[in-house]
C-alpha cells in the first residue's frame, strides 16, 4: 500500500513548484488583507513565530537528542537552536525578526502591489552588494544588467511614492519599510553561505531565536501596557488562521517543498520559477483587494521580473558557485530548504 502511494518524480516536482509559488505569492497578498481584519504588525509577527515554533523546536530537540544522549555539548538557547549561540543571535536577529516585523509593518503602509515589487524584487540587489562587500564576489556584467533592470523598477515604484510624500502621503514609509526588510533577508541569506550554514538547522536556529528573545519580551510589554496590540479584539480564528499560514505554511510547509522543488528542477530553473511570485502577488492584489494598478506598477513589475530572469539565465552559463548567490536573490519568504 505504501508503494502503490508514492508518486513519480515529476509529479513532486510540480506539486512542490506550485504550493512553493502559491505560498510565497499568498505571504504578500494574505499579510496586506491582514492590516485592515484588526491585528497590528506585532501581533502578526507573534502568530507567525508561535505556529513556526510549534513544529520547528521539537523537530530541532529531537534532532539534537541523540547528540546529547551521547554526552556531546550541541547547539544553544537550552537546546532548542541546533547552531551555536553566535551565529544563532546572528541569523536569528536578521532572517527571523527584523524581516518579519518589517515586512508585516510594511503592509500597514503601502499596497500588496508595492510588496510584489520591492521585496523580492529588491533582494537580487541588496544580496549581490552585500556578497561583494562580504564575500568578495565578483558581478558579471549580466548580472549587472539585471540588476539594472531591477534597480529602475524599483525606483519607478518607490519613486513614485516619495514623490507623493510631499501631498501627506504615507505610503512610501511602507515601501522603505519593504526594501529594508529584503535588505535583512539578504544579510541573512549571505550570512548563512559565508557561515555554510545547513539550510533546516538555520531556519530552526532563527525561529528558536525569535521565539525566546520575541515572545516573551512582547508578552511583558502588552500585558503591562506599553505596547498596543490588538489580539483580544478579533476572533482567536484570525490569530489561528496567522498562525497557521504565516508560521506553518510560509515558513515550514513552502520550505519543504522548495527543497523538492530544487531536487527536481535544479537551482537555476528553480529560481526561474519562482520569479513568477512578483507578478501572481501583483495580479492577486488586483483580484483578491482590489487594489488599482497603475502604469508605474505594470512597468516596475515587468522590469524587476526580467531582471531577475535575465540574471538567473545568464547565471546558468558561468561556473555552479554563482548559483547559490541567484537562488539566495529570489527566496523572500521561504525559510527551510535551500535555504538563501
Amino acid at each position: 500500500m505504501i508503494r502503490a502511494m508514492r508518486f513519480s518524480s515529476k509529479t513532486v516536482g510540480v506539486a512542490s513548484a506550485v504550493i512553493t509559488v502559491l505560498i510565497w505569492s499568498g505571504f504578500i497578498v494574505i499579510a496586506r488583507a491582514s492590516a485592515s481584519r484588526g491585528l497590528l504588525p506585532l501581533d502578526i509577527a507573534l502568530a507567525r513565530i508561535l505556529g513556526a515554533s510549534s513544529i520547528l523546536l521539537p523537530w530541532a530537540w529531537w534532532l539534537m537528542r541523540p547528540a546529547r544522549q551521547a554526552g556531546q555539548k550541541v547547539g544553544s538557547l537550552f537546546g532548542l537552536s541546533p547552531l551555536p549561540l553566535a551565529p544563532t543571535v546572528q541569523a536569528g536577529l536578521l532572517g527571523g525578526l527584523l524581516y518579519a516585523v518589517l515586512a508585516y509593518a510594511g503592509f500597514f503602509y503601502a499596497p500588496a502591489s508595492h510588496a510584489a515589487v520591492l521585496m523580492p524584487g529588491s533582494l537580487p540587489l541588496w544580496t549581490t552588494l552585500l556578497a561583494w562587500l562580504l564575500l568578495r564576489e565578483k558581478v558579471s556584467s549580466a548580472r549587472a544588467v539585471g540588476l539594472g533592470f531591477i534597480v529602475v523598477g524599483d525606483v519607478l515604484v518607490g519613486g513614485m511614492s516619495l514623490m507623493m510624500a510631499f501631498d501627506g502621503g504615507e505610503v512610501w514609509k511602507g515601501d522603505l519599510l519593504f526594501m529594508v526588510a529584503a535588505c535583512c533577508w539578504s544579510g541573512y541569506s549571505v550570512m548563512v553561505r559565508r557561515h555554510g550554514l545547513d539550510a533546516v538547522r538555520a531556519t530552526m536556529a532563527i525561529t528558536a531565536f525569535a521565539f525566546l528573545s520575541f515572545v516573551p519580551v512582547y508578552g511583558v510589554l502588552i500585558g503591562t501596557g506599553l505596547l498596543p496590540t490588538h489580539l483580544h479584539q478579533v476572533p482567536w480564528t484570525e490569530v489561528a488562521f496567522q498562525a497557521v499560514f504565516q508560521g506553518m505554511g510560509s515558513v515550514v510547509i513552502s520550505g519543504i517543498t522548495f527543497t523538492q522543488m530544487v531536487r527536481h528542477y535544479g537551482p537555476v530553473r528553480s529560481t526561474m520559477i519562482t520569479a513568477l511570485v512578483p507578478g501572481l502577488a501583483a495580479l492577486g492584489a488586483v483580484w483578491f483587494l482590489g487594489e488599482p494598478m497603475h502604469w508605474n506598477l505594470l512597468a516596475g513589475l515587468a522590469l524587476v521580473t526580467s531582471g531577475i530572469l535575465f540574471g538567473v539565465r545568464q547565471a546558468a552559463k558561468p561556473a555552479v558557485a554563482t548559483i547559490p548567490t541567484v537562488i539566495a536573490a529570489v527566496t523572500p519568504v521561504v525559510e527551510v530548504g535551500a535555504k538563501p
